[in-house]
């Protein structure tokens, strides 16, 4: 056969089959800022937050920092004129952020993977903000008694701190049991967050730093206050100044009651207890015949070299050389404490470097008690005075007090002459009787009037008194003797 010249064609190569390309990721849903807000606000009156997305960086970022900048604008307000902002301060409760983080991260599990932590977080930073707010006003309406009366109180106060805390708690824990879907993870979260809401308050009471203190540059066209220095020559001199001060006092006068005084203005950092105290002092030996018989404890960087101290110590010890003066069962004791008060009605003291415990009326009633000195009368020049009322009153003591147990007094601040109370009380009223209660009567209306005129803004300071019936004859007679006197 002849061979077969046919061309061939070339034999055709099956193809390979193509590898199968994984679809295109979906697009991550997004939503506006606003939205999210809008969503947290939602989550936080207990309704779902209607809102279907992930947050991007940048808005998880301002979503977490903006809360944090709105409590720190409001927290500014605790402080009256110029400030300045402690930045570590502010930092420090931000470690509430990273532990709410771990536990949204462990409430949500493997949702945490897909984008549900970051959309959680986010939701829940604002579902907290409405009850943090509150808190926030609160505290700061508190330290500045701008709180009318009713919230003022323990009571009133702790029912709204509460209220806030379980609205916090409530908000969370429905908006997390709605994400998560498993009962046990919400039931292990809520107690932990509980605990972790608690030990962030803790932080913030006990914590001597504050994000805002008053700007002591603005202050910087005034002459430097002068400043306490410890030295071991300085307490040596202190007790030496102790000393000659109580080995000074002047015996009693013999046929009459007299009437000795201490006193006491704890708080250096204020020049109006300085001029105030020293104006009681200078009365009291002047119209009331107790030249020689008045003790002045002062807490101030100009009177280190003149005064003692201005300590609860010094105050008991001074209570005890007074009686051993005194003829304890027929003389008057007159005690007047100037002060910034606190709401649990302890009377301020600072003089920095020196620590100095603050004062309670329970302290000041264990010393008299424990001189047996019986008649006394007590004048209490602070904010929320009125708590020393019952502690100190017996009928054998007159207690009157710049303000009731609710409200501020007026007067205290660095630019004030003398208190409100200390000018009307004592500069004024007394230097037309020597009759307490009379001068307490018509010092009242000049106080009204007086705190209207300038502003006051969180009610009358509404002084007190109280008069034990055992004492008024001593006091009566105490006055015609001096009202004959002519002093």
């Amino acid at each position: 056969m002849p061979e077969d010249t046919t061309p061939q064609m070339p034999a055709v190569e099956t193809p390979k089959e193509m590898p199968t390309l994984p679809p295109p990721p979906a697009a991550v849903p997004r939503a506006s800022l606003w939205r999210w807000i809008a969503g947290g606000l939602r989550t936080a009156l207990l309704r779902t937050p209607g809102i279907d997305a992930t947050p991007a960086p940048w808005q998880l970022l301002l979503l977490v920092l903006l809360p944090e900048l709105l409590w720190a604008g409001i927290s500014r307000l605790q402080v009256e004129g110029p400030a300045q902002l402690n930045a570590l301060a502010a930092l420090n409760p931000l470690w509430t952020l990273g532990l709410l983080a771990w536990l949204g991260w462990c409430a949500l599990s493997g949702r945490a993977a897909s984008g549900g932590l970051a959309r959680w977080f986010a939701l829940a930073t604002w579902a907290m903000l409405p009850g943090n707010l509150l808190l926030t006003l609160l505290y700061v309406g508190y330290s500045r008694g701008w709180l009318p009366s009713m919230l003022a109180s323990t009571t009133g106060y702790w029912i709204i701190f509460g209220t806030a805390c379980a609205w916090i708690v409530i908000a969370l824990a429905r908006f997390t049991a709605r994400e998560v879907g498993s009962r046990w993870r919400v039931t292990l979260f809520v107690p932990a967050f509980v605990a972790m809401l608690a030990l962030g308050f803790w932080q913030l009471i006990n914590s001597e730093e504050r994000v805002w203190s008053p700007d002591a540059s603005a202050a910087s066209a005034e002459p430097e206050r002068p400043r306490l220095k410890l030295t071991q020559e300085v307490f040596e001199q202190q007790q030496a100044l102790w000393d000659r001060t109580v080995n000074g006092i002047a015996g009693r006068r013999a046929g009459q009651p007299n009437v000795y005084a201490l006193v006491f203005a704890p708080y250096a950092s204020e020049d109006v207890f300085l001029r105030e105290s020293r104006m009681v002092t200078q009365l009291l030996e002047d119209r009331f015949d107790a030249k020689g018989h008045v003790l002045h404890l002062m807490n101030h960087a100009t009177t280190t070299d003149t005064l003692p101290w201005a300590t609860p110590l010094n105050l008991e010890r001074a209570v005890a050389a007074l009686a051993q003066r005194m003829d304890r069962d027929n003389d008057l004791l007159v005690v007047y404490l100037t002060s910034h008060g606190a709401r649990d009605h302890k009377l301020a003291a600072a003089h920095w470097p020196l620590s100095v415990p603050w004062l309670t009326p329970e302290e000041l009633r264990t010393a008299l008690d424990g001189a047996g000195i019986r008649n006394r009368v007590v004048a209490v020049s602070a904010c929320y005075s009125g708590g020393w009322i019952e502690p100190m009153a017996d009928d054998h003591t007159l207690v009157m007090t710049a303000a009731d147990a609710t409200h501020t007094s007026y007067g205290c601040g660095r630019l004030s002459e003398l208190t409100f109370f200390g000018r009307a009380m004592f500069n004024e009223e007394l230097r037309k009787t020597h009759s307490f209660e009379t001068a307490f009567a018509a010092a009242v209306p000049l106080i009204r009037e007086r705190e209207i005129e300038a502003g006051k803004d969180d009610g009358f300071s509404n002084p007190q008194i109280s008069v034990g019936e055992k004492i008024r004859p001593l006091l009566d007679r105490l006055a015609q003797r001096l009202d004959a006197a002519g002093k």
